[in-house]
């Protein structure tokens, strides 16, 4: 059988690991080609200094089906994307999914600190790497994935719409990086949806990333150890979870119905009918509101 993206091209930026990584090998298993981006190589480690690689991700994408194509890109640097994107259109001739995951900021927020108290330049620097990223790479992508109808753009963040407005998010410029890149996705519907194209946001729930499951001393394959320290964290998905969310918008054919909008990788589960690794359909948002902010104890039973 013919899998589902396969004769399709996709720029997964900022895909070295956690959800971008995950997109990455989704859409690899759906039989895209996949051009996976990032600053951490097997030659040089981005300032973050671990060991995951853009190379692996190509990699990942391959064994899944795919054809993974690394190249590496700082996406402050606009000569640089508009290189890259030169290079996808000479080799692909096309574009048909742009996923801007790219973010670097977890050393540089400080958690619950005012912005009068946060560093100001570690502040300015997430926000550069959060929201100037991902207008840059949009900005030199967009006319490639606009020659085909029925491109798709996907901008990755943390917490929907309905959930960032009503709550403080860890700190000002946290805060303001993730809603930006909500807001992007909004304008960007505005911009594409007459043109043929669709622009959404979207946003795992408490995803295992490789920094995530370091913090907690466990592994994919032993994550629920991990509940001793932090019980509500078996509402917790792998970061393959979201790469099957937009590996399933991708694939449907009338996706141009969420133009504009804000979704989760545990609301599309219920609309596609995918699962994470293990079988189950983690609901964390849901979760949060209705269990671990109303103060109830960590019980994941109808959540995943």
């Amino acid at each position: 059988m013919t899998a589902p993206l396969d004769g399709r091209v996709a720029l997964v930026a900022g895909a070295t690991r956690g959800a971008g990584r995950g997109i990455a090998v989704e859409l690899g298993a759906a039989g895209a080609t996949v051009y996976v981006t990032g600053r951490s190589t097997r030659a040089r480690r981005s300032e973050y200094d671990r060991p995951e690689t853009i190379e692996d991700t190509a990699d990942l994408v391959t064994a899944a089906g795919g054809r993974g194509v690394a190249v590496p890109t700082d996406h402050l640097d606009a000569a640089r994307v508009r290189d890259l994107v030169d290079r996808i259109a000479r080799e692909a001739g096309r574009l048909d999914i742009l996923v801007n995951d790219i973010w670097g900021g977890e050393a540089l927020f400080e958690w619950e600190t005012p912005i009068w108290e946060h560093d100001l330049d570690k502040g300015l620097r997430l926000l550069r790497l959060a929201v100037e990223t991902h207008a840059i790479t949009s900005h030199h992508a967009l006319p490639l994935l606009l020659r085909h109808p029925g491109g798709l753009v996907v901008e990755v963040t943390d917490g929907t719409d309905d959930y960032n407005r009503d709550h403080y998010r860890n700190s000002f410029f946290y805060d303001l990086a993730k809603s930006s890149v909500l807001r992007m996705a909004f304008s960007l519907g505005h911009e594409l949806g007459p043109r043929g194209a669709t622009a959404l946001a979207l946003t795992p729930g408490w995803m295992r990333s490789e920094i995530m499951l370091d913090q907690f001393g466990v592994r994919e394959e032993n994550w629920r150890d991990a509940l001793a320290q932090e019980p509500h964290f078996a509402v917790s998905e792998s970061p393959r979870y979201v790469g099957r969310a937009v590996a399933a918008l991708a694939a449907d054919p009338d996706v141009a119905r969420f133009n504009g909008r804000s979704l989760s990788s545990g609301g599309l589960a219920r609309e596609y009918g995918f699962t994470d690794l293990d079988g189950s359909r983690p609901d964390a948002w849901r979760y949060l509101v209705e269990v671990q902010e109303a103060g109830g104890p960590a019980d994941a039973t109808g959540y995943r």
